[in-house]
């Protein structure tokens, strides 16, 4: 008996390229995980901070270097007329949708904030707003055509 035999061998290869609604999906989730870090360090008073790399020339030597910078995050969410905490979902520029008519979700309190976060970063995992990504996708995209 070799030691291939002990195996369960099978078919399958590994997948080269995510389809295009997936690496989108994970897009937004990313900046759903980034909102709710920042809305979860604001409930402890704790900075949340994601950094990125930023290129430049250096004057003097005229290499290009790589600095580490704080990204800028904005809150997708706001305090509306009568008190309450809304967020809106962004892809790009774009607000989703996220039912007919309705582009945010509203609650009340920070805490709730937090759960509701989760929530819409759980219905992206689960495709249940590819409709509304791929519209946004598609009018971000035509400002880049000629």
């Amino acid at each position: 008996m070799s030691a291939l035999d002990k195996l369960n061998l099978v078919a399958d290869t590994k997948q080269r390229h995510l389809p295009m609604i997936q690496v989108k999906r994970n897009k937004l989730a990313n900046r759903l995980w980034e909102q709710l870090m920042l809305a979860k360090g604001q409930m402890d008073g704790k900075p949340f901070v994601v950094t990125k790399f930023r290129s430049f020339t250096d004057r003097e030597t005229g290499l290009r270097k790589q600095m580490e910078v704080p990204k800028r995050l904005k809150p997708w969410w706001f305090v509306s007329v009568d008190g309450k905490v809304c967020f809106s979902v962004r892809y790009g520029s774009q607000t989703l949708e996220l039912a007919k008519g309705k582009m945010s979700v509203q609650v009340d309190s920070a805490a709730d904030l937090v759960k509701a976060i989760e929530q819409l970063k759980l219905a992206v995992d689960a495709g249940e707003l590819d409709g509304q990504i791929e519209q946004a996708g598609k009018h971000l995209s035509s400002g880049f055509k000629s």
